[in-house]
């Protein structure tokens, strides 16, 4: 009698664990990295691609699922997937960043992922990650996670659209980038903009094959942004329509309307759009925000066109709509103004939790430089904090986690090693940047504030879209010119900062971001622009196991790719120790 109470709470019990193992769905993938043939702008070459699909096959899941990913390598060289915004808890050996958390999946041979999803909700991608090559240009898709257990936080879309926005080269663009990591000399620039793999209708070659989307009139879309170009940020705007932004990298947003977004390199949105026009056709248009190969101009090489088109009747195809509203090339105030109106919800549902008692500040500079040699002749690269990044020959994590010497130092500097006029015209300034392989080390639960400062050297000030991997931070605040320790924290937000794992450090700027070193493991921290990246603006945050087993790091999987057949390209001497 004293015990039979018990008996419903158990079932109870046991009915919500039979509901949670129910929910949590696991999901299973091949993908087939090889080379196919492709046509545009009147040209055909192979190209690496997942599953002969390009962009790569979308990976639909919800909230809290896990997806498990085996990559087959069918193409001549060695390459990792990295999943764009996935936390991954306590699972760095599946992030897939190349000599960060695992050597390349040779050629012939395969690896499976373990994605884990936990708290991302809305729009992620996967793609290729290298700092050693542009795989990544090829070799992408989108992430869509679904909400579990409750609904959007805005009117449920009755349909829902993916856009990616990419770079196409007429050539094997991997074959010029080998080059020019060997001789340090600036990259190629692209020969279009193209959206779900198209250019559009004002490059050559490519009406026909322009991306269309059906919608019916009086509905509202959901459209799922994905920024894959290798270098630019970008503006985007549909004509004739508003768009009500409400999520950006896998995190929800105060919504708020506008006639044009800008997202960064990597980075991912999602607007809503009603189909409230008359019947017709609209271009969709994303347009490169600010580089540094302004001398083109119009619409065959800046603009990347998809066009939105009402079902059933609509205008002759002389009456089709360009937007008006978007911002030109190297609109700073749009930009500005766009990326100041970003705030998380804030709410019960959905509450934030900004670092309020930092235990560790950096200070890091984020510069385009140069190392000049005897004969004159000069290597490009980039740094942060004047260190710039060369690969181990055999991953930091493997090394980290089997306490191997000698293939990275723990003195990344939280600061610049010496302080001026960042922001100045510096001409051929040279800071004489420092090549190696520091790490900074920090231990769990520690709050974590970095302040991102663009640099001019070179006269070379650009846009860098700044992403940390295996974690996700709130954006506190931007601002141009030399970040000021006393007066701009005055002006940071502390109530609803955006969520994010990408963003812009502006053109001679500062942002200042806060996390929570909260996911033990090793987890690369650089700019996202293909560019930068290669040249070294990259660096490694080691975070310490915590003091219970909910807090470790997980132990690495059987199957992870050998190092012993990996070289760095960007200068790695042979593997001493196995990493097996």
């Amino acid at each position: 009698m004293d015990v039979a109470p018990a008996f419903p709470l158990l079932l109870l019990f046991l009915t919500g664990i039979s509901l949670w193992v129910v929910e949590a769905e696991v999901h299973y993938h091949d993908f087939v990295v090889a080379e196919k043939n492709f046509t545009r702008l009147c040209k055909t070459k192979s190209m690496l691609v997942v599953n002969g699909q390009f962009p790569g096959p979308t990976i639909y899941v919800h909230k809290g699922d896990t997806v498990f990913v085996n990559v087959h390598n069918h193409g001549d060289y060695g390459l990792t997937v990295h999943w764009h915004g996935v936390r991954q808890p306590r699972n760095p050996w599946s992030d897939g960043s190349a000599y960060i958390t695992q050597c390349p999946i040779q050629p012939a041979k395969n690896f499976t992922y373990e994605v884990v999803f936990s708290e991302e909700e809305g729009t992620l991608w996967w793609h290729a990650n290298s700092n050693s090559d542009w795989t990544r240009n090829t070799v992408h898709g989108a992430i869509v996670v679904y909400p579990r257990g409750s609904s959007y936080p805005f009117p449920t879309p009755q349909g829902e659209q993916v856009l990616m926005f990419g770079t196409w080269f007429t050539y094997d663009v991997n074959k010029v980038i080998k080059e020019i990591l060997r001789t340090g000399k600036d990259v190629p620039i692209s020969d279009a903009f193209i959206i779900n793999g198209q250019p559009g209708d004002f490059c050559a070659c490519s009406k026909e094959m322009t991306y269309r989307w059906r919608v019916d009139y009086g509905k509202t879309y959901l459209i799922r942004l994905v920024n894959a170009l290798m270098n630019e940020e970008f503006f985007f705007a549909i004509a004739g329509h508003d768009l009500t932004v409400v999520g950006i990298d896998g995190s929800y947003l105060k919504p708020f309307t506008t006639s044009y977004v800008m997202l960064a390199t990597g980075q991912t949105m999602d607007v809503l759009i009603k189909t409230n026009q008359s019947p017709g056709r609209y271009y969709m248009v994303g347009r490169q925000y600010y580089t540094d190969n302004l001398a083109f101009t119009g619409y065959d090489k800046t603009n990347a066109t998809a066009i939105l088109e009402y079902r059933g009747r609509y205008n002759r195809p002389s009456s089709v709509f360009f937007p008006d509203t978007l911002p030109s090339y190297t609109d700073y105030d749009s930009a500005t103004r766009f990326r100041k109106r970003l705030k998380s919800l804030a709410s019960n549902e959905h509450p934030i939790r900004v670092p309020r008692n930092i235990t560790t500040r950096m200070y890091i500079t984020a510069s385009m430089d140069r190392i000049v040699h005897a004969d004159m002749d000069y290597t490009l690269l980039s740094s942060l904090n004047n260190i710039s990044w060369v690969n181990p020959s055999t991953d930091v994590l493997q090394a980290y986690y089997r306490n191997l010497s000698g293939f990275y130092t723990s003195d990344f500097p939280d600061e610049p090693p010496y302080y001026f006029d960042f922001v100045a015209d510096l001409g051929d300034t040279s800071t004489h940047p420092l090549k190696g392989k520091k790490v900074k080390i920090l231990e769990y639960g520690e709050e974590v504030e970095i302040v991102f400062q663009s640099t001019n050297l070179l006269n070379a000030s650009d846009e860098h879209s700044m992403y940390i991997h295996g974690h996700k931070y709130y954006v506190l605040g931007e601002g141009y010119g030399n970040f000021n320790s006393a007066t701009d924290p005055e002006t940071y937000n502390l109530v609803d900062p955006p969520y994010l794992s990408t963003a812009s450090l502006p053109v001679k700027g500062w942002v200042a971001i806060r996390f929570t070193a909260n996911n033990p493991g090793v987890w690369a921290m650089h700019c996202q622009e293909g560019r930068h990246l290669i040249w070294g603006m990259n660096t490694v945050l080691i975070v310490k196991n915590g003091s219970n087993p909910e807090t470790n790091m997980r132990s690495p999987p059987p199957n992870m790719p050998s190092c012993q057949s990996s070289l760095s390209i960007l200068g790695g001497r042979a593997l001493e120790v196995s990493a097996e």
